[in-house]
């Protein structure tokens, strides 16, 4: 009687088989190196990064992410650093459905009043720029050194904004958004949803690569312009958009398609958005646009550590 007799008999790989499975499982973890250039530093996106979201509006849509009064700044901004976001994102503008359109003075009047209390407690910091104004743009770049451009509308709002940002060479974040800031929330129809939005970012990419753009980030836009189904569809095949080896922007923080799900309010969706930002991390997200910093670390941290053992 063998050794092994009445047993299941271990299965024996032979060296040569090892080995390749080995190469296989390690290349499955590995990152290929992501870089962009933030105001002449290199930024490494293969290991995903934290944006906080700073809002300097009186209406966006989670209460708690709104800082108007120079205290409210500060305290929001030495949060957003100290729980380890990289990156700070300042909008002046909100997006959410039926916000009150405001002129170029008073978005520009808005982002000032922050960028001069960014500049003033942490002169070193990242800074992002929410806004689809080329003029904004260029005024927040060339003044203040802004390091990127964040347009929800990817150009479409303003037809300035790629020749802008492409002679300010800074990185711009292009957004998928059907439809305008006015009519987020129409359940726009869509005869192939992934088909038109993965159209849609080739041929804003290509434009953008003919004006000598390098540092081109993209965002999936969920919530904008999109149905509740159209949104879990994004999410399921998020993993898809590693074919554009660009840098991906998850922005799902407290969204609608977390709270009307779950019959909350975005004030009890924070759950709700860690587990979608775990998923999203596992789908290959290189930043997760977020209010609540702690908690996206926590989830990055776990993610690798779990990519970190998964070699064997």
């Amino acid at each position: 009687m063998g050794k092994y007799s009445g047993k299941i008999r271990p299965k024996i790989i032979k060296t040569q088989d090892f080995c390749l499975l080995l190469s296989y499982r390690m290349k499955k973890t590995m990152k290929t190196p992501l870089y962009i250039n933030v105001n002449g530093r290199l930024m490494d996106l293969s290991e995903p990064q934290v944006m906080g979201i700073l809002n300097v509006t009186p209406d966006s849509f989670y209460a708690g992410s709104r800082s108007e009064t120079e205290k409210d700044i500060v305290q929001r901004l030495h949060q957003i650093i100290d729980e380890g976001a990289s990156i700070i994102d300042i909008g002046g503008y909100s997006s959410r459905p039926n916000a009150e359109h405001i002129s170029v003075e008073e978005e520009m009047s808005r982002l000032r009043n922050g960028l001069e209390i960014i500049r003033k407690h942490h002169p070193d910091a990242v800074v992002s720029v929410d806004t689809f104004r080329a003029d904004i743009a260029k005024m927040c770049v060339e003044e203040y050194g802004v390091a990127i451009i964040n347009d929800i509308s990817a150009g479409q709002m303003d037809e300035e904004m790629f020749p802008t940002i492409a002679k300010l060479g800074v990185p711009y974040i292009i957004m998928h958004m059907k439809g305008t800031q006015k009519d987020l929330q129409v359940n726009h129809q869509y005869d192939h949803f992934l088909k038109e939005v993965f159209y849609d970012f080739c041929e804003k990419v290509q434009r953008l690569r003919d004006l000598g753009m390098k540092d081109i980030i993209i965002d999936p836009g969920f919530g904008f312009g999109k149905t509740l189904e159209h949104n879990y569809e994004l999410m399921n095949h998020l993993e898809e958009f590693a074919l554009f080896e660009l840098p991906l922007l998850v922005g799902i923080s407290r969204k609608s398609m977390i709270y009307k799900h779950l019959g909350i309010i975005p004030e009890e969706a924070l759950n709700g958005t860690t587990t979608l930002n775990t998923i999203a991390l596992l789908k290959g997200a290189s930043i997760l646009r977020v209010h609540d910093v702690r908690q996206a670390m926590e989830s990055i941290k776990i993610v690798q550590k779990m990519r970190a053992c998964s070699a064997f």
